[in-house]
């Protein structure tokens, strides 16, 4: 897939997970598709990064120390500023309650874990297609 190496070249995108793992495979799968990579470990991290970096779509681990990803995306949708930032939970689990309380807090989908790089970066075009000018 070499000819769309970059096709998601300047889109921002923000990775939240306490697990370093998680946040360099993801790291690893977007920079390779052209996207600027902005990592947090928890939910206060991850505030003021959003403040500082301006994302233009987070993907964010539901359980964390300190401040949870349920938590994290009703702070980051309750401001008008970042309420149209799409923010994809990710779980572990995939199961109808965790799906339903992430979208009770306003994610905008639901990613489970471990991702495969096709998922992840099939979740970035489909939630920032509107950022990029087409050919």
């Amino acid at each position: 897939m070499t000819e769309t190496a970059n096709d998601l070249a300047g889109i921002k995108v923000m990775v939240v997970d306490d697990s370093n793992t998680i946040r360099r495979s993801a790291e690893i799968f977007l920079a390779h598709s052209g996207c600027e990579v902005i990592l947090a470990t928890d939910g206060f991290d991850a505030m003021a990064k959003v403040i500082d970096c301006q994302p233009d779509i987070i993907f964010l681990d539901i359980v964390m120390p300190r401040l949870d990803g349920y938590q994290a995306c009703m702070l980051i949708k309750k401001n008008p500023r970042y309420q149209s930032v799409p923010v994809i939970m990710l779980s572990s689990k995939s199961g109808l309650f965790d799906r339903a309380r992430g979208r009770m807090v306003g994610s905008d989908e639901y990613l489970t874990k471990p991702f495969t790089k096709e998922a992840l970066l099939d979740t970035v075009r489909k939630h920032t297609s509107h950022h990029r000018v087409p050919a």
